[in-house]
């Protein structure tokens, strides 16, 4: 079955010019930024702005407690409403549930645990956090964001030499990114290890399709619209069966809800949500912005070639 159509691909990229192609691009960013911005507004503290996504247990601290409970996670979390809770969700099959909370103090922590073993059965691990772990480790976790981003810049202009079409692969990414993370806001995902992972492979995926785009069109001869048409095909069905793969694995993570046997993995879900709604982004970002871009740039240093139409042949009256 053929997933790309070739005659929408020539349509799209003779009507729409550079302006034209960048207009839903800057309006998906605005947003995401703005999303990210509320954010950090209303997470703020004394000492200044919050994050701008919100931070896991990891990240900021706090009090997991796992124990056997027939309450659902929306029960449990509003029992625990007087207490910061961060999330509360199935755990290892069963009746088990995990309940995370945010930093509090010695005696609210001494309460919840209390409350815990006298109501509950089962209590398992309880694993508290302190701050300078967790502050330890949103350094590193911006440390590695940061230097991916470099190391990803610098490359990238070793191999092109130009810096537009450098600088768009760049951007490109990083509104990737920046959609994905403005989502986990949405959909209440917090940052954990296995979130900042997915973050980090997305960063490598959108480099794919943008180096895939400007090879075709800075490396090879050919009409322009030609050059776009190929890789566009080439780059959509690879990211069409990640996206398929992806979403095959959110609904297997998820399973527990549609068969009782299975046991819900979060992180696996959580992941798998992170990086569907990252090449979401990365379709428009790199059929849109980076064509629009590479487009603009290729005309104006008039190193596009014209598609040389052949006569058509005359029929003969017999």
């Amino acid at each position: 079955m053929n997933l790309i159509n070739e005659k929408m691909i020539d349509e799209y990229v003779k009507k729409f010019n550079f302006r034209q192609m960048l207009i839903i691009p800057v309006i998906l960013l605005i947003v995401s930024l703005s999303i990210l911005a509320y954010t950090s507004y209303t997470t703020r503290t004394p000492e200044g702005l919050g994050a701008p996504v919100k931070l896991g247990m990891e990240f900021q601290g706090g009090t997991a407690i796992t124990f056997d409970s027939s309450k659902t996670p929306e029960q449990l979390k509003e029992e625990f409403s007087a207490y910061p809770v961060v999330q509360a969700r199935e755990y290892g099959g069963g009746n088990q549930r995990l309940l995370q909370f945010g930093p509090m103090t010695e005696s609210q922590a001494t309460d919840v645990i209390n409350k815990v073993n006298s109501e509950y059965s089962n209590v398992g691990q309880i694993t508290q956090m302190g701050e300078v772990v967790s502050k330890s480790l949103q350094r590193q976790t911006l440390n590695a964001i940061l230097f991916s981003f470099i190391g990803m810049a610098i490359v990238v202009f070793i191999i092109f030499r130009v810096f537009v079409p450098s600088i768009a692969v760049v951007i490109s990414a990083f509104a990737d990114i920046a959609f994905a993370a403005a989502m986990m806001d949405v959909f209440g995902i917090v940052l954990s290890l296995g979130t900042v992972a997915a973050l980090l492979m997305l960063i490598g995926y959108s480099v794919d399709t943008d180096i895939l785009l400007t090879t075709r069109l800075l490396k090879r001869k050919g009409e322009l619209g030609d050059k776009i048409k190929d890789a566009m095909k080439t780059g959509m069905t690879m990211t069409l069966t990640t996206l398929a793969a992806l979403i095959a694995l959110f609904l297997v993570s998820s399973g527990s809800s549609l068969v009782s046997s299975f046991t819900r993995i979060d992180i696996i879900r959580d992941i798998s949500v992170v990086l569907i709604f990252g090449l979401i982004a990365d379709i428009v970002n790199t059929w849109m912005t980076n064509v629009g871009i590479l487009k603009w740039h290729l005309e104006k240093t008039g190193k596009t070639e014209t598609r040389i139409e052949k006569p058509k042949k005359r029929r003969h009256a017999a």
